[in-house]
């Protein structure tokens, strides 16, 4: 089992929900970025999701996009962000570390290159957004032959047979975008989120995460309702971009705190 997998399972015997954070990689600089990241741990989170900065990121709201231009203008390339994941991996050999980003970097690198640096760094899982289904192939067997899990994406607009194709080879957990729009918007009511996730359940038994658009402790509890990780990013990066890392730390200690709070997941 790798450490993704350990850390599912242990989820699902305790039976809350888990809490997935998600940081751009060299925001607000590399070192400040690196402090984050060994903390996070500690704070409560579950998964850290790391975004690999790139110059269009489509799927991002301002906040976001905000992050990826000063992970971007402080020099972070993908390069520097499996250093980073190698530099965390130092002090903290246990919880997974999931890459988050768009495909054009990953084939200026070169597939195979990637992918065998990425697992050698430390990294257990990644999720690329504009990845086409009828191309995840090569980048799946590849992740696969190096113990890495392509995680797949679901949204609200996603057809039933969409969704068999898609869950088909899937492994990990499922990342399902709460709503139709970009990072950062207005989290769904109650009962449209609950009717999305138990159509995606219909498809897969793989744990399901969902994001995009969690912004409390209070909207998070909710989603965990019905959800076996909660995703929260554009909340994270505006606090580490007004209060720094202490803030940012501050903040995931209060989400976690929520999803561990007895009912959390009822």
């Amino acid at each position: 089992m790798t450490r993704l997998d350990r850390t599912l399972a242990a989820l699902r015997q305790s039976g809350r929900s888990g809490l997935v954070t998600y940081f751009a990689a060299g925001d607000p600089d590399p070192a400040a970025c690196l402090e984050l990241l060994r903390g996070l741990g500690a704070a409560g989170a579950d998964v850290i999701e790391l975004g690999m900065p790139f110059s269009d990121p489509v799927a991002d709201g301002p906040v976001l996009q905000q992050a990826n231009v000063r992970a971007l203008a402080g020099g972070q390339t993908l390069r520097r962000t499996l250093a980073l994941v190698r530099d965390f991996r130092e002090a903290d050999a246990h919880t997974p570390v999931v890459l988050m980003g768009y495909l054009n970097p990953i084939l200026r690198r070169g597939v195979d290159g990637f992918i065998e640096d990425a697992a050698a760094a430390g990294v257990d899982g990644l999720i690329i957004i504009d990845l086409p289904l009828e191309h995840a192939d090569e980048i799946g067997g590849a992740a696969r032959a190096h113990g890495l899990h392509l995680l797949r994406m679901s949204a609200p607009t996603s057809e039933n047979a969409r969704l068999a194709g898609l869950l088909r080879d899937a492994s990990g957990f499922v990342y399902h975008i709460m709503l139709a729009g970009t990072t950062g918007a207005d989290l769904p009511d109650e009962r449209r989120i609950a009717q999305d996730l138990e159509r995606l359940r219909s498809h897969t038994r793989l744990p399901v995460a969902a994001g995009f658009g969690v912004r409390s402790p209070d909207e998070a509890r909710l989603v965990a309702r019905h959800a076996d990780l909660v995703v929260v990013g554009s909340r994270l990066a505006q606090v580490l971009a007004e209060q720094g890392v202490a803030g940012a730390l501050d903040e995931v200690r209060g989400l976690a705190a929520a999803l561990r709070r007895r009912g959390a997941a009822a």
